[in-house]
């Protein structure tokens, strides 16, 4: 089953549309692909300062030069372009001006990498002229809250509203910080279930390995990953680990009641967003929603509520891993090659799986509160998380070898972990590196990651 737009404008009469709509992402596994995203910091290289979105020197400027420049379709929103398109892939603007590129379905991860190349590639000659560069780190190094500038976007504008009412961090994860993930595929709902079980699982780890968010304005904020910390006070509603995920009745039904049960950001009508927030879509179903009266909710407005969710996995027709901190440009490629080798791969599946299947439901949460702060040292049923990253990275190079897609030189996808492996070598995650630059070489100047750092 596939939905076309014209479904998507079709009111819902029925829970089953919701579980028909998740089961719609199933398909056989020659047919699985690979959809990377990755966000970025903007700044000035003078003043090492968030771009603002108008201007001279601006977000708008460095979209309107790629698409003028490399043949990108604009997203507008109202008078403001928003983003961009091409050839299945987006750029699209995080509420702090954090660009990210939204990566095409693609077969392999030779394909992906090359993408990402291709991206950045043209992100950069744009930026240069306009005396901006780009950096990967999971939290905003030397920015205040207040002095970040907010992108045009009516959806960021309702959420700025609310977050605060749900936690104490949820701005700070709105404007300061940046991610990458991965978009994978699964073949029924068992498998489903199985990927999303594993992943959620070991998600913590994931979040180890890439933490790289260790500063806030300018200097040590006490955190590894510091991104990471942040979700832990977001909105418990739309958050977290989701323990129900590892009950026996874990389905696509059970993820419709989830998403159901969260309470609502918006409605999108006619180019605009009305502020729905902390509102039904059990109501909206009805056609009884405050914000709306009289209006029935469509597929459409379920997609669109889907993707209010920030769970550490989170299932839409593919399944998210949303664990790590963004990260400079040879990293990029090391997350999806991590997860595709886990959970595209029967055999290591079923290893990774072993690793934690008997994980209690408080050993979850004790391994996802102590990863930001200590990372890849942090203690877990009385090993390191170093120890468990290790299994967990030669697991998935056994699935990369597995699956053996070369590229032009006879290389498999393993060459993408070679990165993390080197992590493991070193036995500290790249905020801990950080943190030892800043406290020798760099003399305390967070202006140094900038200069160092940058791409």
């Amino acid at each position: 089953m596939t939905t076309t737009p014209q479904d998507k404008k079709s009111p819902i009469t029925s829970k089953q549309q919701l579980i028909d709509y998740i089961a719609s992402g199933e398909k056989p596994r020659e047919d699985w692909r690979i959809g990377t995203e990755h966000e970025k910091f903007v700044f000035c290289k003078d003043s090492f300062r968030p771009v603002p979105y108008e201007g001279e020197r601006s977000i708008r400027a460095i979209l309107e030069a790629k698409g003028r420049e490399f043949g990108w379709d604009p997203m507008m929103e109202g008078d403001y372009i928003i983003g961009l398109t091409k050839n299945g892939q987006s750029v699209t603007l995080e509420p702090g001006g954090q660009l990210e590129l939204s990566g095409a379905p693609l077969e392999t991860l030779h394909q992906t990498c090359s993408e990402v190349n291709s991206h950045l590639t043209e992100a950069k000659a744009v930026s240069e002229k306009l005396g901006i560069r780009f950096l990967g780190v999971g939290f905003n190094p030397n920015t205040r809250l207040e002095d970040v500038p907010h992108m045009p976007k009516g959806r960021y504008k309702i959420m700025t509203d609310y977050m605060p009412k749900k936690g104490k961090l949820g701005l700070d994860m709105m404007y300061r910080t940046a991610t990458v993930q991965v978009n994978l595929d699964y073949s029924d709902e068992a498998d489903m279930v199985r990927k999303f079980r594993t992943s959620l699982a070991l998600q913590p780890i994931a979040t180890a390995l890439f933490a790289n968010s260790p500063f806030t304005e300018g200097k040590p904020n006490g955190f590894m990953s510091y991104r990471s910390h942040i979700w832990t006070d977001t909105d418990p509603d739309r958050c977290g680990m989701l323990p129900f995920v590892f009950d026996e009745a874990m389905g696509y039904e059970a993820y419709v009641d989830h998403v159901l049960n969260v309470p609502m950001y918006f409605v999108y009508r006619d180019g605009k967003y009305i502020d729905a927030s902390g509102q039904s879509f059990r109501d909206f179903i009805k056609g009884e929603l405050p914000a709306y009266p009289g209006h029935v909710a469509t597929m459409q407005d379920w997609e669109d509520h889907m993707s209010t969710l920030f769970p550490e996995v989170r299932l839409k027709k593919f399944l998210e891993q949303r664990g790590a901190d963004g990260g400079s440009w040879n990293t990029i490629c090391a997350l999806p090659a991590l997860w595709v080798g886990l959970l595209y791969d029967n055999d290591a599946l079923d290893a990774a799986w072993d690793l934690c299947k008997n994980w209690t439901i408080e050993e979850h949460d004790i391994l996802r509160r102590g990863v930001p702060k200590a990372a890849l040292q942090a203690e877990f049923k009385n090993r390191k998380v170093l120890e468990w990253a290790r299994e967990m990275l030669e697991i998935s190079a056994h699935g990369l070898k597995q699956r053996s897609r070369m590229n032009s030189t006879g290389e498999d996808e393993r060459i993408f972990l070679n990165i993390l492996f080197a992590i493991l070598d070193n036995g500290h995650c790249r905020a801990r590196n950080l943190l030892e630059m800043y406290h020798n070489e760099w003399n305390g100047d967070i202006n140094r990651l900038f200069l160092d750092h940058a791409f």
